[in-house]
């Protein structure tokens, strides 16, 4: 991909599309959708948190649906045990993982395939990894790239923990710490801060081509 503003922009403009519909009541918001849900928890249960899960962590999708905030609000609400709270968190790391892989074939798709593969940098995956919409446009520019598709299983290790902590976290400090990571204004501010440093990095690149042609 020859510029870095490309996926950040695009989440922008998906995320506003969104948002504007929903405000205009053209479509009814996702946390509406999965309200609906909540009487009609059965034996499928763990089959309808991945299914959540999963959508949430699509490409451009997950904008639509708060699929963590739903997910662990549900299960902490209804006083979970220990063996619950652990296939939650396995049903969301399947969830999440396939989403991840599904964002890095389809960036693979419409990525360079003769590029060069370069190992991913963990810390990059790690800061990707604390919301469930930048790991999805992380793994995308990961394909894209043409990198190691071993990135989407380390992914899915660490999510293990990392799940597990959000569960845990969410019952101790309240649905609200949850409630604001899925506000359409912090989604906003940082896919702006995202496209800022983008902008930053492809200015930088322009500099250092012009120069080296001079």
């Amino acid at each position: 991909m020859k510029y870095n503003v490309f996926l950040p922009l695009s989440a922008l403009v998906a995320l506003t599309i969104v948002t504007v519909l929903v405000n205009l009541e053209i479509i009814p918001p996702g946390q509406a959708l999965l309200d609906g849900l909540k009487d009609r928890l059965d034996a499928s249960f763990y089959i309808i948190i991945f299914v959540i899960i999963l959508l949430e962590s699509i490409l451009y999708v997950g904008f639509y649906f708060p699929g963590q905030f739903f997910a662990v609000i549900l299960v902490v609400g209804a006083n979970p045990s220990i063996s619950s709270i652990v296939y939650l968190t396995l049903a969301m790391v399947a969830a999440a993982t396939l989403g991840s892989f599904f964002n890095f074939q389809l960036g693979k798709r419409v990525g360079d395939k003769d590029k060069e593969q370069n190992e991913t940098k963990l810390k990059h995956l790690l800061i990707a990894m604390i919301h469930i919409n930048s790991l999805a446009f992380f793994m995308f520019s990961q394909g894209a790239a043409n990198k190691n598709a071993k990135v989407v299983w380390l992914a899915g290790v660490l999510n293990l923990p990392y799940y597990l902590l959000l569960i845990i976290g969410t019952a101790v400090l309240s649905e609200h710490v949850m409630a604001m990571a899925e506000n359409a204004y912090v989604l906003f501010t940082a896919i702006s801060i995202w496209l800022i440093i983008a902008a930053v990095l492809d200015y930088r690149a322009y500099v250092t081509k012009e120069t080296a042609q001079i």
